[in-house]
């Protein structure tokens, strides 16, 4: 944050500059920050696609448990079964993601 304020005022110093390079100059300023926050994002985004697709996996299959017959308090068992296996399995894949955004905010950095 600091380090983007100081490049932000050193885009003012130039008094000769038009204020459309003084724009620009400030956008190039933001631009890592910009790019963190698009990496943070993708990676979210992307986790919690993974985490809805696996719990509407679960619900598809409670429902044709449902319609094959099968009792409701046995088939609401699964689910709830399924969808923790869903919460396990993604709570896993946190340090990996972790992983993922640290990288690519330290080829930001470089």
């Amino acid at each position: 944050q600091g380090a983007m304020f100081r490049c932000s005022a050193r885009c003012c110093e130039d008094g000769s500059a038009s204020m459309q390079e003084v724009q620009r100059c400030i956008e190039r300023c933001h631009q890592p920050l910009a790019q963190a926050q698009a990496i943070v994002t993708a990676e979210l985004e992307h986790f919690q696609d993974r985490l809805s697709r696996c719990s509407l996996q679960c619900r598809d299959q409670a429902k044709d448990a449902l319609d094959s017959g099968g009792s409701e308090p046995k088939v609401r068992g699964q689910l709830d079964a399924c969808l923790a296996s869903c919460g396990e399995q993604h709570l896993r894949l946190v340090p990996l993601m972790a992983r993922k955004m640290r990288d690519g905010l330290a080829a930001i950095q470089q």
